[in-house]
């Protein structure tokens, strides 16, 4: 038994007529005859009673015409949800973003998003980059900004910004008056860094340690705004992407080039590779990346001259 089968059956018991029925499916009467008589045979039981040329319902075509009414409401819900997800009217993403990134380049994106698919939901995770890694591995997100690099064998990745760390001093400090600094000047200096589970706690450590020093570290934090204001407040030194010094209050702090090492803070939108991604979350990828195009094509050419 097909679904049209149901449905023929249903119109012939509305319109107790072959004729009739036959022009409301857009059929012809011989059709809709051998469909009936087919279905019959395959059931091994009458479904109607021809009675002259009106046709009622037996007790067998009585269970059709109840449980038949269900099962094409359900297929008919069924068919406008799928149609629903494929026309982008509903449909659920789920995405990560550190901290930095939500507040500094997401709210326009995710506004005109919004504007073009107002049906889609967007369920929002706010976590450090190694966390994100993790539940996008493990598909507890569709994708996830975070910073780079990243597992190239496990994600797939566009670039959505790359810029470089500065160093925040409070504008009384020695080096306030300087333009740029070498990380080994600031082997004696207490740090503010963001938290272990922040991929930038771990680049920091590294790095210092590279330059010959392991960093006193006096205070960790989540909130890029909250370390910002401590390393104005004389509290220790922060170093934080170039977005975030650009809102730096310069009559209590300043912005330092970090040289010697130059820094990247590179992020990229992350998702698993080979595996399967909903229509939602595959257009807010197309879209997202229309966006920062430019930033794309330079990651590209600047990871294969790294790796030649």
């Amino acid at each position: 038994m097909e679904i049209r089968h149901l449905q023929y059956v249903l119109e012939l018991a509305r319109h107790r007529s072959f004729t009739k029925a036959a022009e409301a499916l857009h059929i012809t009467q011989p059709t809709l005859s051998k469909a009936i008589k087919n279905l019959e045979e395959e059931l091994g039981v009458e479904l109607f009673a021809r009675i002259g040329k009106r046709v009622e319902l037996t007790e067998a075509g009585k269970v059709i015409w109840n449980q038949g009414q269900n099962i094409l409401h359900s297929f008919h819900n069924l068919t406008t949800e799928l149609s629903d997800l494929t026309n982008l009217n509903k449909g659920t993403i789920r995405i990560g973003l550190p901290p930095m990134v939500g507040s500094s380049f997401f709210p326009g994106v995710m506004s005109r998003f919004r504007e073009r698919y107002p049906g889609l939901a967007i369920h929002l995770v706010e976590e450090g980059s190694k966390k994100l890694e993790k539940a996008v591995a493990e598909g507890e997100l569709d994708m996830a900004v975070v910073l780079l690099p990243t597992n190239e064998d496990v994600f797939e990745t566009y670039s959505i910004v790359q810029e470089e760390l500065r160093v925040i001093v409070p504008v009384n400090h020695p080096l306030a008056a300087r333009r740029q600094v070498a990380l080994k000047e600031l082997a004696a200096e207490p740090f503010i860094l963001f938290r272990e589970d922040f991929a930038l706690h771990g680049i920091l450590i590294e790095k210092c340690n590279r330059a010959g020093f392991q960093p006193e570290v006096l205070y960790q934090s989540s909130q890029w705004d909250f370390i910002r204001e401590m390393a104005a407040a004389g509290l220790g030194l922060a170093l934080l992407p170039e977005t975030i010094c650009r809102s730096l209050d310069l009559a209590r702090a300043r912005p330092l080039r970090l040289v010697d090492p130059v820094i990247p803070w590179h992020l990229a939108m992350i998702w698993r590779k080979n595996s399967y991604l909903s229509i939602a979350a595959r257009e807010w990828i197309r879209f997202t990346q229309s966006l920062f195009p430019d930033k794309a094509r330079t990651e590209g050419k600047k990871s294969r001259a790294q790796r030649e």
